[in-house]
């Protein structure tokens, strides 16, 4: 008798055990990896709120390579949830509450679409992990554009500003939203007359300036390289302070004689309520992928500027983000 007991007591706290494991993020004991102390973490899937090819996507997806390619974590799954500039995918972060599996790749877009979107859910219900990157924003022309420089564009919108159509890769308070209408304010265009084009993320704005449905594009230069390098698409300028690496001979707006700077972040959360223990997994994680080798390389490659903050130190940045966006687009009046 005391031995059916015996078995019993076990096979309940082997199910016990299972049925806990399946209900989080978990790090593996370590097995020589490089994932660190307790091994590579498991069971990790990052959502993008926006369509493939865009930044929120390039930077989810580079991210979880990296981890991959370190042994930081294994089958990491990267898939899309896009529509309303983001908040489809907010939604269904918040909604997930106490899921330690899950996280969502967003940005400052999210932040502004949260509120011209007018969504229920918002960023600040939301677990933060990791502020990843910031990148300079880029003026952007397809090959055969007649404007060469970023002084040719700027005068033809001067004398046409409802002629000249501007496409970004964000809804309405995103950066992509807000790059031109401070560029417009910056070179004397009423940013009311600004003929803006929104788009759910790079993926969907690069075929639009491609296809010449727009006269430029304004979003992270990140999202052109590829067709930068292929000749397929020219850069006027870049929004950051000094030159990029990544784009050495494309001056900036300062050196071009418009006084603006702007550049755009990129972090990572979760969904509300989960434990201390999958939080934990989820922020030693990106930490290592922060340090890696792997990851510098990348910072590198794609001219992204490292601004890893993580926990507590993100939620305060996240919150001085949403009330600032929510004041400039209560001034604009989108929201």
């Amino acid at each position: 008798m005391a031995t059916r007991r015996k078995l019993l007591f076990m096979s309940v706290a082997t199910a016990t055990a299972l049925a806990l494991g399946a209900c989080g993020a978990t790090a593996e004991k370590n097995d020589g990896g490089s994932g660190g102390e307790d091994g590579p973490a498991t069971g990790l899937r990052i959502m993008v709120p926006n369509t493939p090819g865009g930044g929120y996507d390039t930077t989810a997806r580079t991210a979880a390579k990296v981890m991959e390619d370190a042994r930081i974590a294994t089958g990491v799954q990267v898939f899309n949830l896009p529509g309303a500039g983001g908040t489809v995918g907010l939604q269904r972060t918040v909604n997930e509450k106490g899921n330690g599996k899950l996280a969502m790749q967003m940005g400052l877009g999210v932040v502004g679409a949260s509120y011209t979107s007018k969504s229920s859910a918002t960023l600040t219900q939301t677990t933060p992990l990791a502020k990843l990157i910031e990148e300079a924003g880029a003026i952007v022309v397809p090959k055969d554009s007649p404007y060469k420089t970023i002084a040719d564009l700027v005068a033809a919108w001067k004398a046409n500003p409802r002629g000249i159509a501007v496409g970004g890769g964000s809804s309405p308070g995103g950066p992509d939203h807000l790059l031109p209408m401070q560029l417009a304010k910056t070179v004397g265009i009423d940013p009311r007359q600004v003929n803006f084009v929104s788009y759910d993320g790079g993926g969907e704005l690069l075929p639009a300036v491609l296809g010449g449905k727009v006269a430029f594009g304004a979003s992270g230069f990140g999202e052109f390289l590829d067709q930068v390098e292929a000749g397929q698409i020219r850069v006027l300028a870049v929004t950051s302070e000094a030159p990029i690496g990544a784009l050495k001979d494309v001056p900036t707006l300062k050196s071009s004689g418009i006084d603006l700077v702007f550049t755009n972040w990129r972090g990572i959360v979760a969904p509300p309520g989960i434990s201390d223990a999958d939080k934990k997994v989820w922020i030693d994680a990106l930490t290592k992928m922060h340090e890696s080798d792997g990851w510098k390389a990348e910072l590198a490659k794609r001219g992204w500027t490292d601004a890893f903050i993580t926990g507590d130190q993100f939620a305060t940045f996240l919150t001085e983000q949403d009330k600032s966006v929510a004041a400039l687009l209560t001034q604009l009046g989108l929201a």
